[in-house]
This record gives C-alpha cells, sequence and structure tokens, in this order.
C-alpha cells in the first residue's frame, strides 16, 4: 500500500529545497581581495539554471558560467573562458566561498543585490551639442570591417582618427568603467575638433581581421584604412591622428609615411620595446618596495614572452627611425607617474630624435598616470579607483594645440 504521509513529507521537503534554491538566484556581487588590486566581480543567477559573471572594472560582462552543483544553501560554479571557478555557501545573507583561478584559491563573498555603479563624472551623457554618425570603413588586405563613431561639430576643419592601445578595445578605450576616448571626443567635440572613434578589429561591431598573431602592424593597417576614410569624405582641411600608448607607435609609423597631417601622442614609446619593458618591470618593483632586478636579457628569456607574436614583435621594435622621420606638427604628452611607458625615459627619447619644430609641443604632466589620470602612485591597480578619466588640463591642452594646427 502506498504511503501518502511519506510521499507529502517528501514532496513538502523538495518544494522547501527548491524555494530555498530559488532565494539564491539573482545578482550577487563582490569583490576580490588580490593584494594589491581589488577586482569586482558579478554572479548573476537565474532561477532556470543560467549563470553568468560580470568584471565591472574590466568591461566584461555577460561571461558564461556553468553551475556544476546548486542546493538550497550551496553553489558551485565553473567560468571555462577564465579557468576559473567559484564555490560558496549561503551564511547570514551572504555567498561565502572562495575563488580559484590558474591553482589560485582567493576568498571571495558576495551580497545579494546590484553593485554600485562606479563614479565616473566625465563620462559623456545625451543630449549632446554635436552631431554624431555611426561608420564603418575597411582594411581590404586584412579583411576587417572597422565600426566606430564620427563626432561631427558644426563646420569642423579638423578631424582626430583616435588609436587605441594594446590589447582588443572598444571605441571608447573602456578600462575600468573609464571611457577615455569618449570623454575626448566629447571635449574636443565641444571644441570644433571632429574625431573618429573606432572598435578594434574583431571587437564589438567590428568584425574581420585575425587577431591572435597580429602585431602592431597590422594594427597600424586599421588606422591607416582609417585615415584615407576620413580623407575620402572631403570635408576635412586637416586629418590627423592621437594614439594611445601602442596607438602612439602606430601614429609614428603612420607620420614616418607621411600619412596624417598632425600626430598626437599620449603616453607613446620612445626607446625600443625591450627597454621599454624592462624598465616598467623595475618600476612597478620598485612601487612594491622590491629591489629592481629586470634586465632587458632577463626579460627576453621569459618563456611567456616568447609565445606571444605581439610581443616577440614588440620587444624587437625600435620606434627611433620612425620618430625621426616624422615631420609634420606632434604633440607628445606624458605623465611623470607612468609607470607603464616611464616619461623621463619615453618622452625625453621622442624629444631628442623628433625634427625640430615651433609646432611641436612635447610635455611632462606632473602627478598624472598612464591613463592621465591624477594619482598616488601610478600603478595600474588605482585606475579604477580615480574616479577621474583624464586631467582637464590634458584635454584643454590637447585643444587648443589642435585649433592652432587646424588654420596652419
Amino acid at each position: 500500500m502506498v504511503n501518502i504521509k511519506r510521499i507529502l513529507i517528501s514532496a513538502l521537503a523538495a518544494f522547501a529545497l527548491q524555494v530555498s534554491a530559488q532565494n539564491i538566484s539573482g545578482t550577487w556581487n563582490g569583490e576580490l581581495n588580490a593584494g594589491i588590486q581589488k577586482i569586482p566581480l558579478v554572479l548573476n543567477l537565474t532561477a532556470d539554471g543560467m549563470c553568468t559573471l560580470d568584471s565591472p572594472q574590466q568591461g566584461a560582462k555577460g561571461i558564461p558560467a556553468d553551475i556544476v552543483f546548486r542546493s538550497a544553501d550551496s553553489l558551485n560554479v565553473s567560468i571555462t573562458a577564465l579557468k576559473a571557478s567559484f564555490a560558496g555557501r549561503l551564511q547570514d545573507g551572504e555567498l561565502k566561498g572562495v575563488f580559484t583561478q590558474h591553482g589560485f584559491k582567493l576568498p571571495l563573498n558576495l551580497k545579494p543585490g546590484e553593485r554600485a555603479e562606479a563614479k565616473r563624472p566625465q563620462t559623456p551623457k545625451p543630449p549632446y551639442p554635436y552631431q554624431t554618425e555611426e561608420v564603418t570603413f575597411v582594411n581590404a588586405e586584412a579583411g576587417a570591417t572597422l565600426a566606430g563613431t564620427l563626432t561631427l561639430p558644426k563646420d569642423a576643419r579638423c578631424v582626430v582618427l583616435m588609436v587605441t592601445g594594446s590589447g582588443q578595445q572598444n571605441r571608447d578605450e573602456e578600462l575600468f568603467e573609464h571611457k577615455p576616448f569618449a570623454v575626448i571626443a566629447d571635449f574636443l567635440a565641444r571644441q570644433g575638433i571632429a574625431t573618429l572613434r573606432y572598435d578594434d578589429r574583431a571587437t564589438g561591431a567590428s568584425v574581420g581581421g585575425e587577431v591572435k598573431s597580429a602585431t602592431t602592424p597590422d594594427f597600424m593597417g586599421d588606422a591607416a584604412a582609417g585615415l584615407d576614410f576620413l580623407r575620402s569624405r572631403n570635408t576635412f582641411y586637416k586629418v590627423g591622428i592621437l594614439g594611445h600608448s601602442e596607438g602612439g607607435t602606430i601614429a609614428f609609423m603612420l607620420g614616418a609615411q607621411q600619412k596624417p597631417d598632425f600626430v598626437i601622442s599620449l603616453a607613446g614609446p620612445g626607446v625600443k620595446g625591450d627597454t621599454l619593458l624592462a624598465a616598467q618591470a623595475n618600476r612597478i618593483l620598485a612601487l612594491h618596495g622590491v629591489p629592481e632586478s629586470m634586465t632587458v636579457e632577463k626579460y627576453r628569456q621569459q618563456q611567456s614572452v616568447q609565445s606571444v607574436p605581439w610581443l616577440k614583435w614588440f620587444m624587437d621594435y625600435d620606434p627611433t627611425d620612425d620618430i625621426r622621420r616624422t615631420s609634420c606638427p606632434v604633440m607628445a604628452i606624458n605623465g611623470d607617474r607612468d609607470c607603464q611607458v616611464i616619461s623621463s625615459q619615453n618622452l625625453t627619447a621622442i624629444r631628442q630624435q623628433l625634427p625640430p619644430s615651433e609646432k611641436n609641443l612635447i610635455k611632462e604632466y606632473p602627478g598624472l598616470n598612464h591613463l592621465f589620470q591624477h594619482c598616488q602612485t601610478g600603478l595600474p591597480t588605482e585606475y579604477g579607483l580615480i574616479e577621474e578619466t583624464i586631467s582637464q588640463e590634458v584635454l584643454k591642452d590637447m585643444a587648443d594645440w589642435l585649433k592652432q594646427i587646424a588654420v596652419q
């Protein structure tokens, strides 16, 4: 005979478990304490078993995650793309657990609810006092179609193509919820200067083009296509290029080919790649209180370095000839607390190599880091903690310099 009482108790228990498990659903946020850096993470759980991870400061949202185990008060998820996992248990209203990646285990406690939005007061918000146009241009040789935003103030005589730093980035050069290129484009547009910023190949709305084995000359081809596109519109008197970090390298490479009418290098390299990278490593060691011990030879011998095509090319590249052959007007700037492209090393080299011209502006800004934020140390771990996206002084200097160039 069927035991109705036992079935009823079992059913009620299963229902209670399901309801409790559903309470684990929703959005959970917390900070991963990686010692020198705190990384905000957001876990999104749905009642139907779907799960994603967001890393807001790194501009990564909706990273797929698989639920390995889920119960009334416990959760274990695997994030294959990051080779990571999280295992936690519900205690006192929080998911308290451990985040594991590449064999390293770090505590991670998640609280229910959305993460508070980071304060980024300079990020432009509509309505805008200028027009924008969504455009595409093609690097046929690479099979890449680049998508971007053309910002068009009324009667603009000058347009600036904006080229991001290393790594695949969107048109705003978004990093740690900062959007430097959007801020620059907005500021320049309000000063009557047009800009084109675009998603890097195979990023955002841009499609095609090899990425895994691509090196700086490949990305230079994309930028060259952007300059050709702007000239083809027959709208602007001057067409130039602004490059940040690796984008500064690209700007000088194209400058040497007489492609742009002017160049703006934001923390662009001025010395050979391996020399720059060794100095970068030593500066970061020093800022952490560790004796500077990195040499060019040591850096080059690292196995991880040799396995990355972009890095291998960059280590061997010396920008000296390209800088010397850049005869158009140049604005080259750095922050003195930049620990990625050391100002005293790279800006000095650019100053020495660049053909002398009254139109050039070479300037070091005190207290600014690689993103041209006012900072304490200059370490990348500060970027996301600083509300300022880019110094107002830098923005004003760029606009003033461009206004002079536009009429010459």
